[in-house]
């Protein structure tokens, strides 16, 4: 779902844009971090109410999470993947907060997640910023 072909790479891009090749890494390490933080969770939870919750939230995570590549990529919408990404970022808050009382070193594997994702925004706004406008 991530294409990197000529569109992208002829997008300009802020200063702090980092290699192509270290996104892979990033995710890979990032989301074993959130698969270890959801099954931390579900083993913490004292009843089906809090693996209720803990599947509601990873549930909608994952959704935000697989709505941003398509957006940004795919239909080469940088500035629909901005707004996107609130709801990626926002997801991610409530991650942390909901697994906070269930298990707070889930919450905290969450961490890693929140800070890519805010540094990610961050990017997707610098290239709206860069290249808009898009059609």
């Amino acid at each position: 779902m991530t294409p990197i072909g000529p569109w992208y790479a002829n997008l300009r891009k802020p200063r702090l844009q980092p290699p192509n090749w270290l996104f892979g890494p990033a995710w890979t390490v990032i989301l074993g971090l959130a698969a270890w933080s959801a099954a931390s969770a579900w083993e913490a939870a004292v009843d089906d109410a809090a693996r209720t919750n803990v599947v509601i939230l990873f549930a909608t995570n994952a959704l935000c999470h697989l709505l941003w590549s398509p957006l940004f990529f795919k239909l080469r919408r940088p500035d629909w993947a901005l707004i996107e990404v609130v709801f990626l970022w926002s997801s991610l808050v409530a991650l942390v907060v909901g697994l906070w009382p269930i298990s707070p070193f889930a919450a905290k594997l969450i961490l890693p997640y929140l800070a890519w994702v805010s540094f990610a925004a961050w990017l997707n706004w610098a290239i709206v910023r860069l290249n808009a406008p898009f059609r």
